[in-house]
């Protein structure tokens, strides 16, 4: 089951408790996935919970009930896409009703939220190899709704940016942050918690993959320094230099030859001298040809 489910099977199990608040989250429905028809209204869902949650307010607000009237097997995902509909000599006065709702109040604003994401919205987790990162969005087919969205996200506090996308009004966020404050305001408790854990994790595997990078650079440099030092150490040692050296450089290079793979901390502590004072003699050394370790 996908993340996206997961939030909207848990947001159907809570309605408005206001008729207004049922009428806002349906105007959030039809402006993302609804349509006007020659002889009523319809709504197309992939999502058989959310079209059962729709219908029931629906019948809530005008004791009315939608029928399916097409399923179309969708191949690039693997679902069937359910058309709804109602027809009624009452139906244009109908959507004009819920058309007409506005989301002014605090319950309205939030139910329009959350209407929009049931009928449009989406939200992806990077999981594995997937590097595509966080992303939610918000694909409208109505540009007033598209609108009336971005207001409620200002008003809200909230982050999203608007794009067109062919015919369509597309409302996403990338941000980890502006995702999880988006749940927090619809209220989806429980996904909250299972994005706030990927989170975790994931940061947890970046800060070890950092770390493991910086000690494999820190590694591949020392490996470098050393294959540097002890050609040039072989080299005195072939011209006879090595033993015109002072006992204590003498020593310290003839101890660096021997333990090529040892680091400065560990060559220090085997000669019993600082790490400092191991650099120091190894550039005294090294500065025969100019170089440093």
């Amino acid at each position: 089951m996908s993340f996206t489910t997961d939030i909207k099977r848990e947001l159907t199990k809570t309605a408005p408790e206001t008729r207004e608040g049922r009428l806002a989250l349906l105007r959030a429905v039809f402006c993302t996935s609804g349509e006007e028809t020659a002889d009523g209204f319809a709504f197309i869902s992939e999502n058989e919970t959310v079209a059962a949650y729709v219908i029931g307010l629906a019948e809530q607000c005008f004791g009315v009930r939608l029928t399916l009237t097409e399923a179309v097997r969708d191949p690039k995902h693997g679902r069937d896409k359910l058309t709804f509909s109602y027809t009624d000599a009452g139906a244009e006065k109908r959507i004009g009703e819920i058309f007409a709702q506005g989301a002014g109040n605090d319950e309205c604003g939030r139910a329009f939220l959350k209407g929009a994401f049931l009928g449009g919205g989406s939200c992806l987790l990077p999981r594995g190899g997937n590097k595509t990162g966080y992303h939610l969005e918000i694909v409208f087919s109505d540009g007033g709704g598209a609108e009336l969205f971005m207001d409620l996200l200002q008003r809200l506090q909230l982050l999203g940016t608007l794009i067109e996308r062919g015919e369509r009004n597309v409302i996403y966020c990338k941000g980890r942050e502006g995702i999880g404050d988006y749940l927090s305001v619809l209220g989806a408790v429980s996904s909250l918690r299972t994005f706030e854990r990927t989170v975790a994790a994931r940061d947890e595997n970046n800060n070890r993959n950092r770390l493991e990078n910086c000690v494999a650079g820190n590694v591949d440099r020392s490996v470098s320094a050393s294959a540097r030092q002890i050609r040039y150490l072989d080299s005195l040692r072939e011209r006879g230099t090595l033993s015109a050296l002072p006992e204590a450089l003498r020593a310290t290079a003839e101890a660096r030859i021997q333990n090529p793979t040892l680091t400065y901390s560990e060559l220090a502590k085997q000669l019993g001298i600082s790490k400092s004072c191991l650099q120091h003699r190894l550039r005294k050394i090294m500065s025969y040809q100019g170089e440093n370790p």
